[in-house]
């Protein structure tokens, strides 16, 4: 039995990856690790308030690179395929930041343990403020469930600027891929 490499810890990288991220001007949202055959596959999910555009994804895919690049406690044992991506509109609102992304969104949410869909006007400390049938309603956090954004086809205008792929979501859907492979060593 082989234990795995801290490098490929989810945990360890997250420790690694925060502060890197953080300095690029970014969040880190997510760090998985999967075996691929003989390669590892690192998916970095960022984010930003306001959304993150192309060339925010690019350049924290070189931030990570680099601080993997220079990360020398271990290495990966076979090649590792790095993808660096935005969140999409399929990611979970679970944590007050997400719902604050969620702002002028559509979205179907367990509210007293029924779905209930509606737009977020507004997020604070005790929970959301959702809009539905004309009504404006806070919701404590304690009230609302796990939402999740809904595809429109003709959204409302909004205040927020349009990002990188023309939607004013934040959500580009866009992966960078880098491919590492180690020294051979003879």
């Amino acid at each position: 039995m082989s234990a795995s490499s801290p490098r490929q810890d989810p945990g360890r990288l997250r420790l690694l990856l925060s502060p890197v991220v953080a300095a690029a001007g970014y969040e880190l949202d997510e760090v998985t690790v999967q075996q691929a055959g003989r390669r590892s596959i690192v998916r970095v999910v960022v984010d930003a308030e306001g959304g993150i555009d192309l060339d925010g994804v690019a350049a924290a895919s070189r931030a990570v690179s680099e601080a993997l690049d220079a990360d020398g406690s271990s290495a990966f044992a076979a090649p590792y395929v790095l993808e660096v991506s935005s969140p999409g509109v399929d990611r979970p609102l679970v944590e007050p930041r997400h719902w604050r992304r969620a702002v002028g969104r559509l979205v179907e949410v367990p509210l007293d343990g029924r779905p209930v869909t509606g737009r977020v006007t507004g997020v604070n400390d005790d929970g959301a403020e959702l809009e539905r049938d004309g009504r404006r309603e806070s919701v404590p956090w304690a009230r609302l469930g796990t939402g999740r954004m809904q595809v429109e086809f003709s959204r409302p205008r909004t205040d927020r600027p349009e990002d990188a792929d023309g939607d004013a979501d934040g959500s580009d859907d866009v992966e960078e891929v880098d491919e590492f492979e180690p020294d051979e060593e003879s």
